[in-house]
């Protein structure tokens, strides 16, 4: 499955406290750039069907059957490097990033 780390269950209970009705976050990939896909993390307010529902601590993740596939083993973090801090997606999966690091191939 997928998990968070404490960082990014810090962050993203942050965000979720800003926004009333919204379930959890989704997780998932989509065709993109030049290597196959690319992530996505968006909220989430209500599951559709086929969607997977876990949960790390409090946080729900959403999950698509196909992005349940590439994600599968993935860990949410949250960085932070200087000036630069976001999310970062350690997925055991990916096999080529392209040289921007936009996208990546499994």
């Amino acid at each position: 499955m997928v998990t968070l780390t404490p960082s990014a269950l810090e962050q993203v209970a942050k965000h979720l406290e800003l926004r009333a009705d919204t379930l959890g976050i989704r997780l998932g990939v989509k065709s993109s750039g030049c290597n196959g896909f690319s992530y996505v993390l968006e909220f989430v307010d209500q599951p559709v069907e086929g969607d997977t529902v876990v949960e790390a601590g409090d946080i729900k993740i959403v999950l698509d059957p196909k992005s349940l596939v590439v994600l599968n083993g993935t860990e949410l973090d949250y960085t932070r490097q200087g000036l630069n801090e976001g999310f970062e997606f350690n997925n055991p999966n990916v096999k080529a990033e392209c040289g921007c690091g936009e996208s990546f191939t499994i």
